[in-house]
């Protein structure tokens, strides 16, 4: 997933709570709460050839159990950063 600037800097990143791969789908979330559209842009892994796998339980919990939790927590609250200052458009 690729971010332009505008959607990153419309994000409260302070908010952003997962971290591991789960950072990535939050990331995503927020976007689309905030009204971004949402365009996925493909890459190709190649498998480890070696060392281990970085997934763990927890990773894989944070995962599943995150984005309940994300989608519970976004009912009461918004990924938008407050600004002080009007954005290109004039619009806040």
């Amino acid at each position: 997933m690729c971010f332009r600037r505008r959607v990153l800097e419309a994000i409260d990143l302070d908010k952003i709570k997962f971290i591991g791969y789960a950072f990535q789908i939050e990331m995503k979330f927020a976007a689309w709460r905030l009204g971004f559209a949402l365009r996925e842009v493909p890459i190709t892994f190649i498998d480890r050839e070696y060392g281990e796998s970085k997934m763990s339980t927890s990773i894989f919990k944070e995962a599943v159990l995150g984005v309940l939790k994300m989608k519970w927590h976004s009912f009461f609250n918004s990924y938008r950063r407050l600004s002080s200052t009007p954005n290109n458009n004039g619009s806040w």
